[in-house]
């Protein structure tokens, strides 16, 4: 049986280091670690989250922001390659830019990269590297990563759970809650010069 996808809250911030914050984070049990390599592609138009990680283009869709600014992602697509137009449709949908002429009726990564994504004003490519170390505390997933956006080395911490009031009591014991809420379009578009 295919378990339900349930759309998360989030909670998370960027910087160079937080070193009181990590401390306190690392007082628990590290549940996991990973490191992964990643694409991003950024509109001007919109902040919707579409990367390519492991040969697959992966769209969040940020489906609405609490009181606490807590953000609600939800998983809309995930595409493998070649990728047909109908696909590349729904995807310029989220970037909410206009539709290129497509000169075929499907596109590997380097074709989507060279040929959709490089040419278009409305686009940028970031090349993405993560070191991911996960807890979890109070049931909700807890992050601390370093990231790499074309060279700029930032650290983020996350905190996630599909209940928004888990999400802030998380927050607020590891005494988070003064720190700026950024999602990782947003820093990512101030990173390279696109906010």
């Amino acid at each position: 049986m295919v378990k339900p996808i349930i759309a998360r809250w989030e909670w998370r911030t960027f910087g160079a280091g937080f070193d009181e914050p990590e401390a306190r984070i690392r007082n628990f049990e590290q549940g996991n670690y990973k490191e992964s390599e990643e694409v991003y592609v950024l509109s001007r138009n919109s902040d919707e989250n579409v990367k390519v990680r492991d040969d697959l283009l992966d769209i969040k869709s940020l489906q609405k922001v609490d009181a606490d600014g807590l953000e609600q992602w939800f998983p809309v697509m995930k595409a493998g390659f070649p990728i047909p137009i109908d696909d590349l449709r729904k995807l310029f949908s989220y970037f909410k830019a206009p539709e290129p002429i497509f000169g075929r009726k499907e596109y590997t990564f380097d074709q989507f990269l060279n040929e959709i994504v490089r040419p278009n004003q409305n686009l940028r490519l970031v090349h993405v590297k993560k070191k991911r170390y996960i807890y979890v505390i109070n049931g909700a997933v807890v992050e601390i990563a370093e990231t790499d956006f074309d060279g700029v080395a930032l650290r983020t911490i996350c905190v996630e759970h599909e209940d928004p009031e888990t999400v802030m009591k998380t927050v607020r014991e590891l005494a988070l809650e003064s720190l700026p809420n950024i999602n990782y379009i947003q820093a990512m578009k101030k990173t390279v010069g696109m906010a």
